[in-house]
């Protein structure tokens, strides 16, 4: 059995659900579309490492629409949990409870994440507790446990979507003695600043001719 498994958190995009900070810019179904790219692109480049994906959607009920949406190549799982913390923490436990002895949460905020990435993340988990990929914004973009290292109470008392996610949740892993592995640090794409940033790192690289790269260049560039 493959001893590793990658976790994404989807959501539905409908209006006023997804990318709330960029539709104060951007029209809704621009971002609706803009967030379908996203995450289509980042299941491609997730593929690209040869692990099983489970993608972990919400809101629960909106299983037939996902699969519809992304196809029969993964399997699903309803988010489960009071918030993004509690979602998090039993998408690890469901994950472990399966048999996988190493996994990593990534949401879909950062399309052209690099297979590298990954294999930098699985692999320090062979020697450490945790695996953390810190965003600029002050949070992370990929969390990661083995089965025997996963701690609960790293997504306790943490408030999710603000700068301090990733301080506080260090402060927890230090109170632990966690060995923690820092990936390098990456802009995800809540605004229009890191819409604009995207464009910019991406448009003379071979993510050029992403899904996302072609709709911001067709409908958002001028």
């Amino acid at each position: 059995m493959v001893d590793s498994c990658i976790l994404i958190f989807v959501k539905l995009p409908e209006k006023g659900s997804v990318k709330t900070r960029l539709a104060k810019d951007l029209d809704h179904g621009l971002v609706q579309t803009l967030y379908r790219n996203f995450v289509l692109d980042m299941l491609e480049t997730l593929a690209k490492a040869n692990l099983p994906i489970i993608v972990y959607f919400y809101p629960p009920e909106s299983a037939n629409a996902i699969s519809k949406w992304l196809g029969k190549n993964y399997t699903y799982a309803p988010q489960k949990g009071v918030d993004l913390g509690d979602r998090m923490k039993n998408a690890f436990r469901e994950t472990f409870a399966k048999g996988f002895t190493k996994a990593v949460i990534l949401g879909s905020d950062l399309p052209d994440l690099q297979k590298n990435i990954l294999d930098m993340a699985f692999k320090a988990l062979h020697v450490n507790d945790v695996v953390i990929g810190p965003s600029a914004d002050g949070g992370y973009y990929l969390i990661g446990f083995r089965h025997n290292s996963f701690l609960p109470e790293a997504f306790k008392g943490i408030s999710w979507g603000t700068d301090t996610v990733l301080k506080d949740t260090l402060k927890i892993l230090r109170e632990k003695n966690y060995r923690a592995h820092f990936l390098p640090e990456l802009r995800d794409v809540d605004t229009i600043e890191d819409l604009k940033a995207l464009y910019e790192r991406n448009k003379d690289t071979a993510f050029a001719n992403s899904r996302t790269m072609k709709f911001i260049s067709n409908n958002l560039k001028k």
